[in-house]
């Protein structure tokens, strides 16, 4: 069965994965992404999509932005955005 996943969140889904692809090598954006898509899974919880969380859950386990330094899974945590 899928999930019905609101439009807001959709378009916020979208916003994060273009975000991902410029925040690879800069620290606020990466930032940026990382909040994003904590709310994003608080939202989808909320909305009961807990397969989608489940997925938004796995990328920011990955996902440990660090000042000064290029992100060492960004090209893991890009094949994830992409399947999501």
């Amino acid at each position: 069965m899928l999930e019905e996943i609101p439009d807001d969140i959709k378009k916020d889904l979208k916003e994060a994965c273009a975000l991902h692809q410029r925040a690879a090598s800069d620290y606020e954006k990466c930032m940026k992404f990382n909040k994003l898509m904590s709310d994003l899974l608080a939202r989808l919880e909320d909305a009961g999509c807990f397969r989608t969380a489940d997925k938004v859950m796995g990328i920011l386990l990955d996902c440990n932005p660090k000042e000064g330094a290029h992100c060492d899974k960004a090209t893991m945590v890009g094949e994830k955005m992409k399947k999501l």
